[in-house]
């Protein structure tokens, strides 16, 4: 019999990894997708915000009952209210109207305060990044509070350190590419770090926004897919992260999170859409006998206004 958690925390990570049925390609490598939707606030961001207050409180800069600051596309604000509201830590958040009104919604139903910067009609561009960016260290300085970071944080890059050997388990080591898409970077930086130690033959491809493929070397742009493409290089990236580097534009990715939802039974977001559909590019051109692995980032349910609308 297994033991009951301690707290909501505990339920964090361990995720399954579900074979494509349907949406992969008929002559292409089997597709794995690990369900990060399966953790707590329905986010593979509860493992970061997990560590990213975790180790500042062992080694000491946050300091029992001390605020927190973060900057936040959506997912990670809300994957820090939870570990804040758990562990009793003030949380302020930065964000935008950018991004889904359920997950900022999340976020103050969490206890979370949040700071709301006004888009260019609804888009993520590298100036609302900056300006995100600014105003949490702003709001940091003037409460003397520990902010989080997460464009330069490495604290959570163990985090997917961990999620690799997950993966790694559950494959029994037969990877043979991996697709994540590339919001801070961190998560493909140490996932690929990590599988590359078990076998450096693995393909490695990131992705990014068409309209803003800045890590391509293309110009910075606008985009609606949340969570992916800041509009810049962002600190943790260098170019040895990835093999290759895979466009995909917004109506791509929605239609392919719509094409899950009805073929697969599994409802992700916008950025899953994007993993997806690199994911099946590269299964394309690695033939039968490959096994590819991404990531479903996050459960379609933070999206529902916003699907909805576009379906009209």
């Amino acid at each position: 019999m297994t033991a009951a958690h301690r707290t909501i925390l505990d339920a964090i990570g361990n995720t399954p990894v579900l074979p494509l049925r349907n949406v992969a390609p008929r002559d292409g490598a089997r597709i794995l997708v690990k369900l990060e939707s399966q953790n707590p606030t329905g986010s593979m961001k509860d493992r970061i915000a997990m560590a990213m207050i975790d180790a500042p409180t062992r080694d000491g800069r946050l300091k029992p009952g001390g605020a927190v600051v973060e900057y936040t596309g959506g997912s990670t604000g809300v994957s820090l209210a939870l570990v804040c509201a758990v562990k009793g830590h003030p949380l302020h958040l930065v964000s935008s109207d950018a991004f889904s009104k359920e997950k900022l919604d999340h976020m103050r139903l969490l206890g979370a305060r949040l700071t709301i910067i006004p888009s260019e009609n609804g888009r993520q561009t590298e100036a609302l990044t900056r300006a995100m960016i600014r105003e949490g260290h702003r709001i940091a300085g003037e409460m003397g509070a520990y902010i989080t970071a997460q464009m330069e944080n490495t604290d959570q890059l163990a985090a997917y350190t961990a999620m690799a050997d997950e993966i790694w388990e559950q494959t029994g080591g037969r990877v043979d590419g991996f697709v994540g898409s590339v919001g801070t970077g961190a998560s493909l930086r140490a996932i690929s770090a990590r599988l590359r130690e078990r076998d450096a033959r693995i393909c490695i491809v990131g992705v990014e926004p068409a309209e803003s493929a800045v890590l391509s070397g293309g110009p910075t742009g606008a985009h609606k897919i949340d969570g992916i493409g800041a509009g810049y290089v962002v600190p943790l990236w260098h170019d040895g992260i990835a093999d290759r580097l895979e466009p995909v534009s917004t109506e791509e990715a929605r239609a392919m999170a719509f094409r899950l939802a009805a073929e697969e039974g599994l409802f992700c977001g916008t950025s899953t859409g994007a993993n997806v559909t690199g994911a099946i590019r590269l299964a394309e051109r690695l033939g039968p006998d490959a096994t590819v692995v991404t990531i479903m980032c996050d459960t379609g349910m933070k999206y529902l206004k916003t699907f909805a609308q576009s379906m009209d």
